[in-house]
């Protein structure tokens, strides 16, 4: 059987969570996987996969700021995250050079290929989506882009191909006919599985997302969310955090639970308020819940798009952190349906495999 080492980026949990069932399918293929990680993303893979072998690989810091302007930030630091993905390459060709594997899969990590294995890319955002004042910036971000994506083998996309069941949109949509050739579109990957359960929790409150944002969207809602009607359960998303959050008598605060754990609670959950990253959309279209209110990071364009493209098709509502008025937001949150029936993870997973996975592995 192949080897594999599997690399996701740690800007929040989300890359990492989304490769769960990718892993899940290795493994049960009888493939040796190994995760190479820093921080959240390799202490939620390590608990949701003891059995693998890890290993500690420091990625780029992330340019989300405290405030509204990712944008300037992420300009002025370009130069800087460049050079760290040249770093962290040849930090990874180190790496293959005491290891050897038949295939690589990064999630993200732009610096995690090479010319001796074949090199495969997980990525949503193959298209950078950004206001219309800011064409310049995304012109040169598509083109750069494309450089960037000439060094891996095949582009794994987690969406559904063009069309009315697109979930990222024009993000997941190539625009070059190089990329368009490397593209695979396996549809949506989600670690989290629909179950039949009762319904029977009112509220569960996911606060996710890279640091700084994350805490502040914490230091936001918990008050909010402690004043609502009905059964309530917080994810804090920081797994390695000490100690105790209080709660409420009818509202339980939880800094991490396990992947299985969390699907639990969202198979339970009526509501769900969350980030409006593209880890959680794919969940919850997996779980076909139709009643949730979005918070998009501040100044981070993907999720600000999603919360529009979701608004204009009519399938969810979202509204600011700073403009909170959370009684209000969920009143009008329940008018909206949801998204519409897509293809399962399992399935897509099966296809994944059979068509691209195991053409290397193989």
């Amino acid at each position: 059987m192949g080897s594999v080492l599997l690399s996701p980026l740690n800007w929040g949990l989300g890359h990492a969570m989304r490769d769960v069932p990718i892993i899940r399918a290795l493994l049960a293929h009888g493939h040796d996987v190994t995760i190479a990680a820093c921080g959240n993303a390799l202490t939620a893979l390590q608990r949701e996969f003891p059995s693998c072998r890890f290993i500690v690989f420091e990625d780029y810091p992330s340019p989300y700021s405290a405030g509204r302007f990712f944008l300037p930030r992420f300009a002025f630091s370009l130069p800087v995250l460049l050079g760290a993905i040249d770093r962290e390459h040849r930090c990874f060709d180190r790496i293959l050079s005491r290891e050897r594997y038949d295939c690589v899969i990064s999630d993200n990590r732009l610096g995690v290929y090479s010319s001796r294995v074949p090199s495969l890319f997980i990525s949503h955002q193959i298209h950078f989506h950004l206001p219309l004042l800011l064409w310049p910036v995304e012109l040169f971000a598509s083109a750069m882009s494309r450089f960037l994506y000439r060094k891996f083998d095949r582009l794994i996309i987690p969406d559904n191909p063009p069309g009315p069941l697109a979930l990222a949109g024009r993000l997941s949509r190539p625009d070059s006919e190089e990329i368009w050739s490397r593209a695979f579109f396996c549809g949506i990957l989600s670690g989290t599985a629909k179950t039949d359960v009762l319904p029977d929790l009112d509220y569960l409150v996911q606060i996710s997302g890279p640091e700084p944002q994350r805490t502040r969207l914490e230091e936001i809602l918990l008050p909010q969310v402690r004043e609502l009607d009905g059964s309530c359960v917080v994810l804090l998303g920081s797994p390695q955090r000490q100690g105790e959050v209080t709660g409420s008598d009818t509202c339980s605060v939880r800094t991490y639970v396990m992947n299985h754990e969390k699907a639990e609670l969202m198979n339970r959950a009526r509501f769900i308020i969350c980030r409006s990253g593209y880890t959680t959309m794919m969940e919850l279209a997996e779980l076909r819940k139709t009643e949730a209110l979005f918070i998009p990071t501040p100044g981070q364009p993907e999720q600000e798009y999603l919360s529009r493209y979701y608004a204009e098709n009519g399938w969810f509502f979202s509204k600011s952190q700073y403009r909170l008025d959370l009684a209000a937001d969920i009143a009008m949150a329940r008018k909206y349906p949801g998204f519409p029936a897509m293809p399962s993870t399992d399935e897509n997973v099966r296809s994944l495999y059979d068509n691209l996975l195991a053409g290397y592995l193989e």
